[in-house]
């Protein structure tokens, strides 16, 4: 029986590492890319080169900063992010965040976005899965309070039950440390995540905060 070419099967096989993306799907990504030509593929595969490269945590808040970027800085672990970067933002407000998409969105947020700086916990506590305190950017966090503590941090984490267990373990590391502590406001669906959420609802999420 006929098949794909060796190259073309592991094309297919490199896209279904993607999420979300099956078989079928990956074989019909891959088709497009070769019928599209070299260009397209080349382009493709330059940008994965770049970012890979380039794109690195950065070393303060966890968000996505570029490399090249601080050029004076040897090695990812001097990176600053833009936000952190910005002499502007509110240092004195914090936003606690799962994921680092979920710092552009509230950039993105209603009422002209979110101000203050962030810190990207990288995940939610989920004993079942075996993510525990260790596992998330609880203790780069837990440093930067002891040099720059600021004087609120919003726990901006899904309502699931992952989320709110969360919540409740840093909540009591917040306020040991004087910080003020506070969950978003009602608009956010019950028992989900960010992901979902547009940024209409976020900003009333950000502006309706409350204290716990």
């Amino acid at each position: 029986m006929a098949d794909y070419p060796p190259s073309f099967s592991e094309l297919i096989a490199a896209l279904r590492q993607l999420p979300s993306v099956g078989a079928r799907s990956a074989e019909r990504l891959a088709l497009f890319l070769v019928g599209a030509g070299p260009e397209v593929g080349g382009r493709l595969a330059a940008a994965l080169t770049q970012a890979g490269r380039n794109i690195v945590a950065c070393r303060e808040c966890g968000f996505y900063a570029e490399r090249e970027a601080e050029e004076g800085h040897g090695g990812e672990e001097g990176v600053l992010c833009p936000i952190c970067r910005d002499g502007s933002r509110d240092g004195s407000l914090w936003c606690l965040v799962e994921q680092a998409d979920d710092v552009v969105k509230f950039e993105k947020a209603a009422g002209g976005g979110f101000r203050g700086l962030y810190h990207v916990l990288g995940g939610k506590l989920s004993p079942l899965e075996g993510i525990g305190p260790d596992e998330l950017r609880i203790a780069p966090m837990l440093a930067r309070l002891a040099t720059r503590p600021p004087k609120e941090v919003i726990l901006a984490l899904g309502t699931d039950v992952e989320g709110e267990t969360t919540a409740l373990y840093l909540a009591p590391l917040l306020k040991a440390r004087g910080v003020a502590v506070s969950r978003l406001a009602t608009g956010l669906p019950a028992g989900g995540g960010l992901e979902f959420a547009d940024s209409v609802t976020l900003g009333y999420a950000l502006a309706g905060r409350r204290e716990i």
